[in-house]
């Protein structure tokens, strides 16, 4: 296994189960603001996707009341939302090693600070890239290379821990190793991934912690 100094994680669908909540509350506004039933899987597509990028892609004018919208169904199903089994403990692990840890997100500064679900999890992260950090979101390099920029952590030595296509290009775009969270075992969904793990066992195995 490879050796790498910096850890750079996403958040929904790699730390935390987000993935039913953001699906179905994107299905909900899909229907509301557009009046079409996008069915589980085409929606999933948008999993991780910045909003504003969302609404563009499905062709809704009006971003800001689509990420509107789409919130409030989102925090009405924030009852669906938990950390992956044994998450915090590969995190408390792998901090103790010293190792460098960053998050990279496409949600806003403000969503990760109002979100219960991750305050047990910041603490461990010294370095948390969010959507306005910079020039453009996911799936482009901007936001892995503004982690490396304020860290100093070299490309070659960190590894981008994701769950969708548009984290595999941000990483590699960048030039770091990318590990596949897959905790539903879809498989490797065409993605070149260097690893894939399934588990709190297999990201362990990952980490080396």
């Amino acid at each position: 296994m490879k050796q790498y100094t910096d850890f750079v994680f996403d958040i929904d669908g790699t730390l935390l189960d987000t993935e039913q909540t953001g699906v179905l509350s994107l299905m909900q506004t899909i229907r509301e603001l557009i009046g079409k039933e996008v069915p589980y899987e085409e929606a999933y597509y948008f999993f991780g996707v910045p909003s504003s990028q969302a609404s563009s892609i499905l062709g809704y004018a009006d971003e800001a009341r689509f990420a509107a919208v789409w919130e409030q169904h989102y925090q009405e199903l924030m009852h669906l939302v938990i950390p992956f089994p044994g998450v915090l403990e590969v995190l408390e692990d792998l901090h103790a090693t010293g190792a460098g840890m960053g998050i990279v997100t496409s949600r806003s500064r403000l969503e990760i600070q109002y979100d219960p679900h991750l305050a047990k999890l910041l603490p461990f992260f010294g370095t948390v890239v969010c959507s306005a950090d910079s020039p453009r979101p996911k799936p482009f390099p901007d936001p892995m290379l503004t982690y490396l920029e304020r860290t100093g952590a070299r490309k070659e030595a960190t590894l981008f821990l994701g769950d969708t296509m548009h984290d595999y290009r941000c990483g590699h775009d960048a030039g770091c190793d990318f590990a596949l969270a897959d905790w539903r075992k879809r498989g490797m969904q065409g993605i070149a991934a260097e690893y894939r793990f399934t588990d709190a066992a297999s990201l362990r195995e990952i980490l080396g912690v």
